[in-house]
């Protein structure tokens, strides 16, 4: 679905979709009108100039926006017609929200720590990779590093370690790549095939970095984990900053992936 092409898509869309629909509007730089009707309700339109809703002017406008775009993700059922094209709208028109960034932020505010967990679950073991087509644009410098980290399919505990990324933001990132359809997986890490010699080695090693002793149980290795986060999570030390602040971002992502080999 080009930018400006013109054409008509017209389709059902069940719970989920409409989430990753304005991912894709927003990515290709989409124009054209938007129409989504929920059952039983008259359809809501929305102008589109090059990935992006019309907006009246004003705050209060966008804001309005986004809480309709959240209410239409959240039906189980929609209706939606998409002509592309390049609409008319008021000359001047500034005012725009951007649908692959709405789609971003909507996705990641729904994590929260249960979810971060069973994510964290779902996905252990398994090789990631962010699918070509659907890479979203970089916003900061941690961004950047998540996408190159994921430019080839690597574990989750191979993922950490590059992004240097605080964990619930790297969760928080894979939570929207999944949403919008752009994670792909490619299968079971090898280490779950691998030597016992070899897969004792890495425990060994796991556990000596969190500094407690072989025969630790599950909750001594959590008790030390959550030790050693508060000590040195960047975010809790807004006075290191420059290479310091990278330095503790590498221990992290170091003790994370240790504690998540061994739970």
């Amino acid at each position: 679905m080009p930018g400006d092409a013109e054409g008509t898509l017209r389709r059902r869309l069940a719970r989920g979709e409409l989430v990753r629909l304005l991912y894709r509007l927003g990515r290709q730089g989409a124009s054209g009108v938007l129409t989504l009707s929920p059952r039983a309700s008259r359809g809501e339109l929305f102008v589109l100039r090059r990935g992006a809703a019309v907006l009246p002017d004003g705050e209060l406008a966008k804001r309005t926006l986004m809480s309709r775009l959240a209410r239409l993700v959240a039906q189980d059922e929609l209706g939606c017609v998409f002509e592309g094209g390049v609409p008319s709208a008021p000359p001047g028109v500034q005012h725009q929200l951007g649908l692959a960034v709405w789609a971003r932020a909507h996705l990641e505010q729904q994590l929260d720590g249960s979810l971060a967990e069973t994510i964290v679950r779902e996905l252990a073991g398994i090789r990631l990779s962010i699918r070509a087509e659907l890479v979203p644009e970089a916003s900061d410098e941690a961004d950047r590093r998540m996408i190159a980290a994921m430019a080839h399919p690597r574990r989750l505990d191979q993922i950490w370690p590059l992004a240097r990324t605080p964990r619930f933001r790297l969760i928080a990132f894979l939570h929207f790549l999944r949403g919008v359809g752009a994670l792909d997986v490619e299968g079971i890490a090898a280490e779950r095939s691998a030597p016992v010699r070899s897969l004792d080695h890495r425990r060994q090693a796991a556990l000596r970095l969190l500094g407690v002793a072989a025969d630790a149980d599950l909750d001594t290795v959590k008790r030390a984990y959550r030790r050693l986060a508060r000590a040195i999570h960047p975010d809790l030390q807004p006075e290191a900053i420059g290479e310091s602040r990278r330095t503790l971002e590498r221990r992290f992502a170091e003790i994370t992936a240790a504690y998540q080999a061994l739970v």
